[in-house]
């Protein structure tokens, strides 16, 4: 499973023109591009949520990154995205063989989403599947990939 984090001030997603997920402004956020590969299992969501809700990335009151999702009270925009698993290598199209089947992916990611929410975490999402446009104000910015396929 692989996650693009990116803080936020301000995140929405929409489809067709309507707003479908949002978090509230000038908050603390995360919006979280989640991929799921193929291979993934149940335990793979449960590792990347908890490093969610642990990862410290919230500046302090000295200005450094010292506080976690949950210590702030961040809130949280999870929007799917298979092309996260794109092979790029040959050719000039992307290979997507590396994603997860949709309805085997779909299970997973709401079971990210229902895992972050355990943790006491407002939770927002896009549609699962659909065509979404993303608005976010990167604070920092600030941006991290986390792969439960790496160490």
């Amino acid at each position: 499973m692989k996650a693009v984090i990116q803080r936020t001030t301000q995140a929405s997603v929409s489809v067709d023109g309507k707003i479908v997920g949002q978090l509230t402004q000038n908050a603390p956020g995360l919006l979280i591009l989640l991929g799921v590969h193929k291979e993934d299992s149940r335990s793979d969501v449960e590792y990347l949520a908890k490093k969610i809700i642990e990862f410290r990335i919230f500046n302090d009151e000295q200005g450094k990154m010292n506080k976690s999702t949950k210590e702030v009270n961040a809130e949280i925009l999870v929007v799917s995205q298979f092309t996260l698993y794109a092979t790029w290598r040959q050719g000039r199209r992307p290979g997507l063989s590396l994603a997860g089947k949709p309805e085997e992916s779909r299970v997973l990611y709401e079971y990210f989403v229902d895992s972050l929410k355990e943790y006491g975490i407002k939770v927002a999402t896009g549609i699962f599947g659909a065509d979404m446009q993303i608005s976010l104000i990167n604070d920092g910015p600030v941006t991290f990939v986390l792969d439960t396929r790496e160490n």
